[in-house]
């Protein structure tokens, strides 16, 4: 128990470095000019191909029939969460920098909260130490999310010649209404991926082969997404692939974003729970901001670390409330659930733990004479 504890934070982690990539190397395909439904297509295009042989050998026993109702709430999903998400994510780095980016992004633990607590998904007990903690953090990661976005301050290092604004895109500083576009395009992907993120924990206990999975919704935001973009971009030189920054970029984004991340976070879904999952988000928030620095020289301003130290502030108040309340609930199970049974003379006291989010229960027995 206590090694799958540890590798579901181990996980997460891996999963908010990957992402910084995302960001990174999106924002430079989008500079070079490709075009971002077609970047959509070949990224899962190649996270299908790149999960299915895993899928189909590692699963084939385990794998239920998918019915035409559970088919219908995967298409749902890989098209709402999925497809819609990353178009809406890749074309506002037309308008904000990686690091504005990232820093939406980190709107998503409360969106997810909110909604995992309207869907039953998470409990929220207000009036014990545990709910208001959760509470907290949930407001104090969106208060560094407006920080970071609206409150720029003084620059943190003497501006040069070609340095952008981190609030800006790379290339050039953009007028007031594109910059409002990307961050309209931004709050629809952090409100797709949060709607994804609790959909995963739901579906799973109809269909729990992962990794099929993963591949499935792969393959149908990929074919949904060609088939509108075939319609928008017609010229084939769009499509074309060469050895430079977008293929390199789309290998990434498509097997390690696609394939790897999104089959981990389905993972640690399962085992934490949806809000678990999502308030990690702000992990990736520092090394993409340095990284854009360096890569892009995108300026930092003290308004963004001020944002990003409440960001972080927000997500160990929120996991402290989190761990306080599965002592709790733990506590709770032992002392309430005791069973009592005679067997030959001997009087057995089992006691069912109950773990985390999703995880079976642990059963103790204790033999007392």
């Amino acid at each position: 128990m206590v090694k799958v504890n540890m590798l579901t934070y181990i996980a997460v982690v891996i999963v908010q470095l990957v992402y910084t990539g995302q960001s990174l190397f999106s924002k430079a395909s989008v500079n070079e000019g490709m075009k971002t439904s077609i970047f959509v297509v070949y990224q899962q295009a190649f996270a299908t191909i790149a999960l299915a042989p895993f899928a189909y050998f590692l699963e084939r026993k385990m794998a239920p029939p998918i019915t035409f109702r559970l088919f219908g709430k995967m298409l749902f999903i890989a098209v709402f969460g999925i497809t819609l998400n990353l178009n809406f994510y890749y074309s506002a780095m037309k308008y904000a920098s990686a690091t504005f980016a990232i820093a939406m992004t980190n709107t998503i633990p409360p969106m997810v909260f909110i909604m995992a607590v309207l869907l039953r998904l998470e409990r929220l007990e207000i009036r014990r130490i545990h709910g208001k903690a959760k509470v907290l953090g949930c407001v104090i990661c969106v208060s560094g999310a407006m920080v970071f976005t609206f409150f720029k301050g003084p620059a943190m290092y003497s501006i040069g010649k070609g340095t952008n604004d981190a609030h800006s895109s790379s290339s050039h500083t953009h007028p007031q209404e594109n910059w409002m576009k990307g961050l309209l395009l931004m709050l629809g992907a952090t409100l797709t991926w949060s709607f994804w993120i609790n959909m995963q924990a739901a579906i799973q206990k109809e269909y729990p082969a992962k990794l099929r999975f993963t591949t499935i919704q792969c393959c149908i935001s990929s074919v949904v997404t060609a088939i509108a973009a075939a319609a928008m971009e017609r010229k084939l030189s769009y499509w074309e692939l060469g050895w430079n920054i977008n293929l390199m970029s789309l290998l990434y984004c498509g097997i390690l974003v696609g394939a790897v991340t999104f089959s981990l976070q389905i993972w640690v879904i399962g085992k934490k729970g949806p809000v678990f999952t999502a308030m990690f988000s702000p992990l990736s928030l520092v090394t993409t901001a340095i990284l854009s620095a360096l890569i892009f020289r995108e300026i930092l301003h003290w308004g963004s670390v001020l944002g990003g130290a409440l960001l972080v502030a927000g997500l160990y108040c929120f996991l402290w409330g989190k761990n306080r309340e599965t002592k709790a609930v733990e506590a709770i199970e032992i002392k309430n659930q005791i069973i009592l049974s005679k067997e030959n003379g001997v009087l057995e006291c089992i006691t069912t733990v109950c773990p985390p989010a999703n995880d079976e229960p642990l059963k103790k027995k204790v033999v007392v004479l």
